[in-house]
């Protein structure tokens, strides 16, 4: 299965989730490295856009495509969820639940996505010794700004 990632080009090819353990997100804790991917091109796009100020968007980003192992993922449903885990900033609670998946191994959770509920987003734990996804192509992309625009 095929998932993807917007990130800043320097980073791109880090497959050690150094961005997310450096400074936490919403489904794991600072210290917990993971990959934060999509199910779609756009969806990747969309969260990047609600999680970053315009004036903060480099000029040099790119699209990942990961391959990961329809068999390691774990889906996590909304009734399975803290009750407030679309909250925003992202509460401890929904950080504390994916941090606990992670130590437990977890390879990769299946979360809905908070921008929109029906479509998912892939979270890769790269601590799994399991070689459960792969790195495909990184292309450059050039952000359109009229996604933030008001």
């Amino acid at each position: 299965m095929l998932v993807y990632r917007l990130s800043k080009t320097q980073y791109a090819k880090d497959l050690n989730g150094t961005g997310a353990k450096l400074f936490g997100g919403r489904w794991n804790q600072i210290d917990t490295p993971c990959i934060y991917t999509a199910e779609s091109r756009s969806l990747a796009v969309l969260e990047y856009s609600v999680n970053v100020n315009v004036d903060f968007i480099p000029r040099a980003l790119s699209i990942c495509v990961f391959e990961i192992d329809e068999n390691q993922i774990k889906e996590i449903k909304v009734k399975d969820l803290p009750g407030d885990w679309k909250e925003t900033p992202a509460p401890f609670s929904t950080k504390e639940f994916g941090t606990k998946l992670f130590e437990k191994e977890v390879p990769i959770l299946k979360i809905p996505s908070i921008v929109i509920p029906e479509e998912f987003n892939y979270i890769i734990n790269p601590l799994v010794e399991l070689k459960h996804f792969k790195l495909l192509e990184v292309k450059d992309l050039v952000y359109d700004l009229r996604i933030k625009e008001v």
